[in-house]
C-alpha cells in the first residue's frame, strides 16, 4: 500500500480562502460548482446552516472574481477561468456583532458601505443608505468599467438574533428590505449576486421587486456547495482516518441533504480530526434557546421528528411574527430531507428526518431540560437511562 502524502493543516474556524490556500491547509476544492455557477449573469441565494462553510465559499467567489489566480492553481477552475477579465467585488457580511436596534444596523451598514469605498477606490455623498449603495455600485462601475458583483454573507444574521422580539425583528427587516431593494434598481450595472444565509425569509417580505431571485437551496445541483461528501473525505483527508471507526462517523456527522448527494458538517469533521473524539461540537456551538422554547411551548412530540411529512410551501413558510417549527429546524439543521415525492396534482412532499445521531441525542436532550427545571436530575435522568439501556441489552445478549 503506497504511503499516504503529509498530514496538512485542519483550517479550524478559517473562513478566509487565501489563509487555506497560503497555510498549507486542508482545502475541499469547490471551485467546479463556483464554475458552474458563474457562467453568465446571475442572482443567486442559498440557505444553509451555520458553520457550514456558507462564508469560505462567498470568500472564494470574491477571489474568483478579482483575479487571484495563485489561489487557484491546481484547483478545477484553474485552467477554465479567464483571468484577464476581472471584476469589482462589493463585499457584505452582517456575520459579525449583534444588533439590538435599527439604528446600530443601519450604522453598520454606513460602515461596510465605507469600507467597499476604501477598497474599491471610489467617494459616495449620499446621505441614506439605499442611495448611497445604490451610487456605490454606479460609481465602482464607471471607475473599474466593469460591471459590478455583489456578494453577501449571512444576510438575515440582524433578523435571527431578535427574532423573539416581533417589534426589534420586523425594524431589522424593514431596514434590510430597505437595503436589498437596490439590487434590482442597479441591474444595468450588477454583473453577478449571491446572497447567503440560515433562513429562508419570504421574498415578499424581504425581496419585495427582487423577482430575478435564483433560489438554489433545494437545487440538486448545488446540494454539495456547503459541506463535505464521502469522496472529499476518501481524497482530501485520507491522512486522518487511520483509528477512526469510519461507520461511526457517518452515524455521527453525516446525513445533511438538499435533494441531491448527502453531506457531512465541515466543522464536526475538523474537531474530530484534531481532537480524535466523537463529540457534538457542531450542536454546542449556539443552538438558538428561542427554538428550544417555541417546540416546548407547542409540545412537539420528539419522535415524530425522525419521519415528519411536510409540503413544499412550509419549507420556506418563515417571517417575522409567522414562525413555522418545522421549517426552522430544516433551516437551522436540525432536520433534513430524507425523502421526496411528488403527488398526483404536481405537488411536492418532503419527509424530514434528524441528519444523524449527533443531531438526534443532542436536540432531545436539550429539549428534556427545556421541559425540566433542575438540571440536575436532568442529567440524572439521562444517566438512568443509559443504565438501563445498557443493562437490557446486556440481558438480552446473554439471553441469545
Amino acid at each position: 500500500m503506497p504511503a499516504l502524502p503529509p498530514r496538512r493543516v485542519l483550517p479550524i474556524g478559517i473562513e478566509t480562502f487565501a489563509k487555506i490556500r497560503e497555510q498549507n491547509c486542508y482545502y475541499v476544492d469547490k471551485t467546479a460548482l463556483a464554475w458552474q455557477l458563474t457562467q453568465g449573469a446571475g442572482y443567486y441565494f442559498l440557505s444553509r446552516p451555520r458553520r457550514f462553510g456558507k462564508s469560505l465559499f462567498l470568500d472564494t467567489l470574491k477571489e474568483l472574481f478579482e483575479g487571484n489566480r495563485p489561489l487557484f492553481a491546481g484547483l478545477f477552475i484553474d485552467d477554465k477561468w479567464d483571468w484577464g477579465c476581472r471584476y469589482p467585488v462589493v463585499s457584505i457580511s452582517f456575520g459579525d456583532g449583534v444588533f439590538a436596534s435599527r439604528a446600530e444596523l443601519e450604522e453598520r451598514i454606513f460602515d461596510i458601505l465605507q469600507d467597499n469605498q476604501e477598497r474599491l477606490g471610489v467617494t459616495c455623498v449620499r446621505k441614506s443608505i439605499a442611495s448611497q449603495f445604490s451610487e456605490l455600485i454606479r460609481r465602482t462601475r464607471q471607475k473599474h468599467g466593469q460591471r459590478v458583483v455583489v456578494l453577501i454573507d449571512e444576510y438575515d444574521k440582524p433578523i435571527l438574533d431578535n427574532i423573539a422580539d416581533d417589534a426589534t425583528a420586523l425594524a431589522m427587516r424593514e431596514a434590510l428590505k430597505n437595503f436589498y431593494s437596490v439590487l434590482k434598481a442597479s441591474d444595468a450595472d450588477i454583473h453577478f449576486v449571491f446572497m447567503s444565509g440560515v433562513s429562508k425569509f419570504s421574498k415578499v417580505s424581504l425581496f419585495s421587486g427582487l423577482n430575478n431571485l435564483n433560489d438554489i437551496t433545494l437545487d440538486p445541483r448545488y446540494s454539495t456547495l456547503c459541506g463535505y461528501t464521502e469522496a472529499d473525505i476518501d481524497s482530501v483527508f485520507a491522512q486522518e482516518l487511520p483509528g477512526l471507526d469510519r461507520a461511526k462517523m457517518r452515524r455521527w456527522f453525516n446525513g445533511y441533504n438538499w435533494l441531491g448527494e448527502a453531506v457531512y458538517n465541515p466543522f464536526d469533521l475538523l474537531l474530530l480530526f484534531d481532537r480524535r473524539k466523537f463529540h457534538p461540537w457542531w450542536f454546542e456551538t449556539g443552538t438558538p434557546a428561542f427554538l428550544l422554547k417555541l417546540m416546548a411551548q407547542r409540545g412537539f412530540f420528539t419522535p415524530d421528528l425522525s419521519r415528519l411529512r411536510v409540503g413544499a410551501e412550509l419549507l420556506s413558510t418563515f417571517d417575522v411574527g409567522q414562525i413555522i417549527p418545522e421549517a426552522l429546524l430544516f433551516q437551522c439543521g436540525f432536520l433534513t430531507i430524507v425523502a421526496a415525492e411528488e403527488t398526483l396534482s404536481g405537488n411536492w412532499v418532503y419527509t424530514l428526518g434528524y441528519p444523524n445521531l449527533e443531531v438526534e441525542m443532542s436536540l432531545n436532550a436539550s429539549l428534556l431540560g427545556t421541559y425540566v427545571d433542575d438540571l440536575s436530575k436532568t442529567s440524572a435522568q439521562r444517566l438512568r437511562l443509559d443504565d438501563l439501556l445498557t443493562n437490557t441489552g446486556q440481558k438480552a445478549c446473554r439471553s441469545i
